[in-house]
């Protein structure tokens, strides 16, 4: 695997990326880290007989996903990618959208093992991460450096790449981007966010407005995200027929 630094690409969102690798309907899926479910509600409504199930360990945030009712094909459960409540072979198709940095050290691991485990054969996991780099990140890690967790979960990829338990399909390179009304927006959705603990010294919190500020237009703050996705395959002896790379 190749890791970049920058990518040049038009941002997209990344229901175009996903779309344009996997086919979806009449799957059984799993999402490990839903957050607040808008990627587990676009999957869900995209296309056809299509049955999820999204994970969150964040309480605060499962408690307000168990309060979505329009969508009869999700269920929302409280765990980790450590402990997928799911059978062997039981899955076609597993997401983590940008959530695996998010798992501590020593479950990524056993958390890979147990996206291995539920995969039915020749199944596949879409596994994005951010890259260390871009517009967004350059206001993030004034006070949530992320550069160490991600290579730290790049590493443990390449582990289970190396011992030959999951097969890259692909990896792709594309850039997305996230977008806030003003500061005020930003300090909500990111400073305050239910999963993490931010605690900014008032110097350091006017440090992160300036960065921010120098974002902001007209029409508010709209900042890059370069991502790298890996598709990686459950092996078996033949996967013809099943859902498959496009």
């Amino acid at each position: 695997m190749q890791i970049a630094a920058e990518v040049t690409e038009p941002a997209c969102p990344e229901s175009d990326i996903y779309n344009a690798l996997l086919s979806l309907d009449d799957c059984s899926i799993v999402e490990l880290g839903c957050g607040a479910a808008e990627l587990t509600r676009e999957i869900a409504t995209g296309g056809e007989n299509r049955s999820i199930l999204a994970l969150e360990v964040d309480e605060i945030q499962h408690a307000k996903n168990l309060q979505i009712k329009d969508l009869p094909n999700v269920r929302f459960k409280l765990g980790g990618a450590q402990a997928i409540p799911a059978a062997d072979d039981t899955v076609d198709c597993i997401f983590m959208f940008k959530s695996l940095h998010h798992v501590p050290l020593e479950l990524m691991a056993p958390s890979l093992q147990e996206i291995r485990r539920v995969l039915k054969p020749g199944a596949y996991a879409y596994i994005s991460e951010p890259v260390f780099a871009g517009d967004f990140n350059d206001v993030l890690r004034l006070f949530h450096d992320e550069q160490a967790v991600r290579a730290e979960a790049f590493s443990a990829l390449q582990a289970m790449e190396e011992s030959g338990q999951l097969e890259l399909a692909r990896e792709i390179f594309f850039n997305t981007s996230i977008e806030f009304s003003d500061f005020d927006d930003f300090e909500k959705r990111v400073i305050q966010a239910t999963h993490s603990n931010h605690q900014l010294s008032a110097d350091l919190y006017r440090q992160v407005q300036e960065r921010f500020a120098g974002r902001m237009t007209e029409n508010g703050g709209r900042f890059t995200i370069p991502i790298r996705v890996d598709l990686w395959r459950k092996p078996a002896p033949d996967v013809s027929g099943l859902h498959s790379v496009t």
